[in-house]
């Protein structure tokens, strides 16, 4: 199942200043966006987004935008709305929003998973 899952700054909440979007600098109640393709069940009330960051020690020089560490984030879910689109071939078979209240926590930086490249399928030549 397609799913785009929006995760929302409930109304009053702290760091308002700082969200904004990249390209237009607008501001934003959008905390992040996950596009889900698999059949995991949705956030509920008390799930935290995850959080990915770069720690400059880390970074790979393969790969220097690349997030080195992830960690639960300080929002936390307190109201999830579903949306079904009317038209079923418009790209996403559900929209989530997940409304979220800021509450801090102390959760560790993890190391991300190594990333993992496709095997490459060998291709034979017929002559």
């Amino acid at each position: 199942m397609r799913r785009w899952i929006v995760f929302r700054a409930e109304k009053r909440q702290p760091g308002w200043q700082n969200r904004k979007y990249a390209h237009t600098g607008s501001l934003t109640k959008t905390l992040a966006e996950h596009y889900d393709c698999s059949d995991t069940p949705l956030p509920t009330l008390g799930y935290r987004p995850p959080e990915f960051i770069k720690v400059e020690q880390f970074v790979d020089p393969e790969y220097p935008e690349a997030k080195t560490h992830h960690r639960l984030s300080d929002w936390e879910v307190t109201n999830v709305e579903t949306y079904t689109p009317d038209i079923p071939s418009m790209g996403f078979e559900m929209i989530v929003i997940c409304y979220c209240k800021y509450s801090p926590i102390n959760a560790p930086l993890q190391l991300m998973p190594e990333r993992q490249m496709p095997l490459q399928q060998k291709q034979t030549v017929q002559i």
